[in-house]
């Protein structure tokens, strides 16, 4: 089985901050796979904990990267793809 990865820039004005964060690790723990998201080198985290991804610091134009491993990760990662660089922020 294969790993999906997408990489993507923070489109929110605020970053992965607060409401944006919110929405983002909500449909994160919706999907029926394990997705993890990542800046650069470091190490991935859980992208359906709200504290894991805040503590990334992923600012507006970040390029973050979302993995995920095995059926359905495609689709999943292309929605949350689609999330993170909209403005999760905008009413």
């Amino acid at each position: 089985m294969s790993m999906a990865t997408r990489t993507v820039l923070i489109g929110s004005k605020v970053g992965l901050h607060a409401r944006p964060a919110a929405k983002f690790t909500q449909a994160a723990a919706a999907v029926p796979v394990a997705v993890q998201i990542a800046i650069g080198e470091s190490a991935p985290v859980d992208a359906g904990s709200m504290l894991a991804v805040m503590t990334l610091g992923a600012e507006f134009g970040t390029e973050v990267t979302i993995t995920a491993e095995g059926e359905g990760s495609e689709e999943a990662l292309d929605r949350l793809a689609d999330l993170l660089a909209s403005d999760l922020d905008a009413a």
